[in-house]
Formats: structure tokens, sequence, C-alpha cells
């Protein structure tokens, strides 16, 4: 029998099958909530200061309150030993806590849990479908890194129906937005390029990082707006996010990209690589 992983839940820590939050709890009941998953690489979550940030803005953007980032230190580190990992994935997630039976909240602390657990490896390429329902790039959640998954919950269960490992939302214009959970990169005669902000997408941290490393390669990159059938018309393509850090796309709706992974995709993988080496907190 498992063990119950360890787990913090307001402050309290403890196996996670001992502890509760309420059944009124706004995060389960409406979707009100925000949370931020970082990769823990030798028992250090890499890019903290800027996964923080990110929470502290969608947080802002949901109206709701961060507990003091060095507590959220404290407490991560705390449920990294307890479960004894070394290569891991952490989530922290923030609530709007108990509330009425609605979309009102209630005038009450924030529900923080978290969690972290082994992650399992990513293959080297992965296969994408393009979904039929778009992202809000106009939405009141748009960018921001809410708990409200029930859209990419149906898009990723789509993929898998559909024999891929992630799927590819347009947006309202149907201009390329991301994936479920990644964003989403696209090389086209040598040049990067990836959605903008107003497409709807959110920022990434790993985006952010591949930004910086393409401009410090010498890649040529550009945040543009991109017409939906950018994702299978390039030369190369590749997904970002935290845990699968830079991910050839092999596939797009069945069809085999020209290269998987490409030139610039393997740069980038490389680079990114070398800067999880020397510098954990970028």
């Amino acid at each position: 029998m498992t063990a119950s992983p360890i787990v913090c839940v307001n402050g309290v820590v403890g196996p996670a099958d001992t502890l509760a939050i309420s059944p009124l709890d706004h995060g389960l009941l409406v979707g009100d909530g925000v949370f931020e998953t970082l990769r823990v690489y030798g028992g250090v979550p890499f890019a903290w200061r800027r996964h923080l940030e990110r929470l502290e803005r969608s947080a802002a953007g949901l109206g709701l309150g961060v507990p003091a980032i060095a507590m959220l230190r404290e407490q991560s580190d705390e449920i990294i030993a307890a479960n004894a990992l070394v290569d891991a994935r952490l989530r922290i997630t923030i609530t709007g806590g108990p509330a009425p039976l609605g979309s009102e909240r209630a005038l009450v602390p924030s529900t923080v849990v978290v969690a972290a657990s082994a992650l399992t490896p990513w293959p080297p390429t992965a296969d994408v479908v393009t979904v039929p329902w778009p992202r809000n790039e106009r939405g009141a959640t748009a960018g921001l890194k809410t708990i409200s998954y029930a859209d990419n919950v149906r898009a990723l269960a789509y993929a898998h129906e559909h024999g891929a490992g992630e799927a590819i939302f347009a947006n309202t214009r149907d201009e390329l937005c991301e994936a479920t959970g990644s964003n989403v990169f696209v090389v086209t005669a040598g040049e990067l390029q990836t959605p903008p902000a107003d497409s709807g997408c959110l920022l990434g941290v790993t985006r952010a990082l591949v930004l910086e490393l393409a401009a410090a390669e010498g890649i040529p990159h550009r945040e543009t707006a991109l017409p939906f059938t950018a994702i299978r018309d390039g030369d190369e393509a590749f997904l970002s996010s935290t845990t699968r850090e830079v991910q050839s796309i092999a596939h797009v709706d069945g069809t085999a990209l020209p290269q998987a992974p490409g030139p610039v995709t393997e740069a980038l993988r490389t680079a990114f690589t070398a800067l999880i080496a020397r510098d954990l907190d970028p």
C-alpha cells in the first residue's frame, strides 16, 4: 500500500489523507484560485523568484492575497524534504477559501496548499493535435494562472483520444495561442516565433527563459501574432513548460513536421540544460 504524500494545508503539515479542505471552499465550488507549478532539481525549486512573482500577479488579477513568500518557501522546502524528493514537481495553490454556494466570496483567509510529487520524465518529442475550442484572449482570466482548468482537462482528453500528448488552442481571432499546459514556439527559416501576450496565452516562466536564451545564443526571435496553421507549417516547433522544459513537436494532427528536433530546438534545449546546471534561480 502506497503511503500518503506529505502536504501542507494552511500551515499544517501531514499526510494528505489526514488533512482536509472545506467542502465549501471557493476553489472547489467555482474554481476561484491560482497556482504555480515549479520543477525541483536536486531538491531545489527552479526559478523560484520568477514563479512566485507570477503567482502574485495571478492572485492580484483575481483579487486574492498571497502569504509571505518566505513562509511559502519554508513550507515548500519542508514538503520536498518530507517526501524525500530530489527531482520533482512542486505545486503551490491558493484559493478564495470557504464561501457561500455562489460566486460571491466570503471575508475569510485564503486556503493555501503546498504539495509535491515525483516527476514522470517526458519523452523527447511530443505529438500534438489542434482542438476546436478557442481561448478567449479578452476574458477576465486571460494570462492568469488560475485553477479553472476544465477547458484544459477537456482538451487534453481530446488529445489523448486522438493519440496525442498535448492539445493546441487558437484564440477567438484564429491565431495560434498555447497548449493546455505549455507555450508553443515555431521556427520558420531559422527564426524563432511565439505568440505574444495579447494572444491570450499564459506567459510561461520557461517561455521567458527560452526567449532570453535565444537572444544570448544569437537566434533570431520574435513574439508575434501567428495564424493557427503556423503550428503545422513551420520547419520545426516545440513546447516549453516548467516540467517539459524544451520538448520538440514531432507530429501535428498526425502529420510529421520536417524536423523533430530541428537545429534551433536542439540548440535551445542544450542551452536550457546548461542554464539549470549553472543557476537554479535565474
